[in-house]
């Protein structure tokens, strides 16, 4: 029997849910930070942690937001965000349980979106991002956090395949043309761009969403095999550890 897409995401992520609330790269960044800082200026009613994945997002939010919505189409990881929400005194973090393309919530339900790290998981960027703009707010900041595809053929196919080898639920690394392109498409307007770059432990990496040891030796052999250009433009290291492209794409509603 075949497996939906959806059903994919979930066997990926259930199991994993605590690795990924305790994971020290999703937990902390310069992109949380300046989510928060927006999330401070705003002050939103209600907010979104859309796709929130070990919940820090939606962590950060609670303390400038009147309510939180913590979303992921997992219910266990939903159970470990909710578990730590409570650990944390998070009195105002709720979740609910939904896919992206596919929200339970009313029109113009949030007054600040957030996704960090869970839309190159999602199996149609642009239903996922129409639902995103109808239930936020006209005129609240929608803010999209990811890992971006650099764009040239040589390295995005590279980026692409370790990425898949490493987790078939992977869909996309859009480019960042790729990404605001489609924001705009959803009704959302472009209000500024930042990028840096993150370290990717391998170890860790691949600990992280159990990696078959074959599919771990097949990134390792790309690794081994890429053309100098590919070796440089992500660092990669003797011990298979690299550098991954981060988005921040600021949007009004």
């Amino acid at each position: 029997m075949t497996q939906t897409h959806d059903a994919v995401v979930d066997a990926q992520f259930g199991p994993r849910a605590a690795a990924y609330v305790e994971s020290a790269v999703h937990a902390a960044g310069a992109d949380l930070d300046a989510l928060a800082a927006i999330a401070a200026r705003v002050r939103p009613a209600r907010a979104l942690d859309l796709g929130c994945g070990g919940g820090h997002v939606a962590y950060r939010l609670a303390a400038h937001a009147g309510e939180v919505t913590a979303c992921d189409l997992s219910p266990e990881m939903l159970a470990a965000v909710a578990e730590t929400a409570r650990a944390r005194g998070l009195a105002n973090l709720v979740t609910r349980q939904a896919a992206a393309e596919r929200l339970p919530f009313a029109d113009a339900s949030f007054d600040l979106t957030a996704t960090r790290f869970s839309a190159h998981h999602w199996g149609d960027l642009d239903a996922g991002l129409s639902e995103a703009r109808r239930v936020t707010r006209p005129g609240a900041p929608a803010v999209f956090i990811d890992a971006v595809s650099p764009g040239r053929p040589l390295l995005d196919s590279h980026l692409q395949a370790v990425e898949l080898l490493r987790d078939p639920s992977h869909v996309r690394d859009y480019t960042t043309a790729e990404w605001t392109a489609a924001a705009e498409r959803a009704g959302f307007t472009a209000t500024a761009m930042a990028r840096h770059r993150i370290r990717i432990e391998f170890a860790s990496w691949i600990a992280r969403m159990r990696t078959p040891a074959l599919q771990a030796e097949a990134v390792r052999a790309l690794q081994t095999a890429a053309s100098g250009e590919v070796r440089d433009h992500f660092a990669i290291e003797d011990d298979g550890s690299f550098m991954l492209d981060v988005m921040v794409l600021e949007t009004v509603a």
